[in-house]
């Protein structure tokens, strides 16, 4: 997810989100902004490095929205519908767009902005079943996801709040969705999309064993490191071993150690002999 004026004004902290080196194709970004020229034009940019690009219109963030972009766009679906227009028409590979049910229960726009997207020339349509109001609390309203769906002909995605493949499956039952997008339930949990498709194929879901979460968590603290540095990557790292030793053995006494450390080698140390010793 990049800014459209950070791209569009030269940023280098904005261009170090497009790193590309070593990512598994097809590769999409996701752009978000609300300016129709600066949108256009980072569309123009970044179509020559990726296989699709997405509109973000749903992104709930304080920062974002008082700049008016992100969800605040569900407040204004004729700028939305000239953004997506534009984009399109800059745009050398297919352009999807991301949406939420509306920006509170006064405004439910989902259908019509979908309706919108569609016509405008948007390829897909990702819709988050709750409003900018509710973030990410609440229940996911299924119904409006099978609305959007049955109000359009390209594809629609499914997304918020599948954490589990039972409720992978869910979404995909209760609104005939062509697919599904996970956020929050795959951080420190990247094996969730493996496990979902085991589930939906009637396989037996394999077991994550500690030596496997092991070995992902030190090669996350290895890229983290290489890309923000030490400092701050070992201090960014400590929201997601929050995630990654959930329901471990002692996660809340290692958890107040990590929090005291600065380095990468002390905290690799610190994790090898916590997991070597459940």
């Amino acid at each position: 997810m990049v800014s459209s004026k950070g791209l569009y004004y030269n940023d280098e902290k904005t261009k170090l989100l497009l790193n590309m080196e070593n990512e598994v194709r097809p590769v999409a970004v996701q752009i978000f902004g609300n300016d129709i020229q600066a949108m256009s034009a980072s569309a123009k940019e970044v179509s020559k490095i990726a296989e699709i690009i997405d509109i973000n219109m749903g992104c709930p963030a304080p920062k974002v929205v008082k700049n008016g972009e992100g969800s605040k766009l569900l407040l204004n679906l004729e700028l939305a519908g000239n953004i997506i227009e534009e984009v399109v028409k800059s745009s050398k590979v297919p352009v999807t767009v991301k949406i939420r049910k509306g920006w509170d229960k006064e405004h439910i726009v989902a259908v019509e902005l979908a309706k919108i997207a569609e016509a405008k020339g948007a390829s897909a349509i990702t819709i988050h079943g709750r409003t900018r109001d509710e973030f990410f609390s609440g229940e996911v309203d299924l119904s409006i996801i099978k609305e959007v769906k049955q109000a359009v002909s390209i594809p629609v995605i499914g997304n918020g709040n599948i954490k589990t493949p039972k409720e992978a499956l869910e979404m995909f039952e209760k609104t005939n969705v062509d697919g599904i997008m996970i956020g929050r339930g795959s951080i420190g949990n990247p094996w969730i999309f493996k496990q979902i498709i085991q589930y939906l194929e009637g396989k037996e879901i394999e077991t994550v064993t500690n030596k496997e979460k092991l070995s992902i968590i030190l090669e996350h603290i290895d890229l983290q490191v290489k890309y923000l540095g030490e400092s701050t990557g070992i201090k960014e790292l400590r929201k997601d071993m929050v995630y990654y030793l959930k329901n471990l053995n002692g996660a809340a006494a290692i958890r107040q150690k990590i929090n005291q450390i600065e380095t990468k080698k002390e905290l690799e140390e610190c994790l090898i002999e916590y997991f070597n010793n459940l």
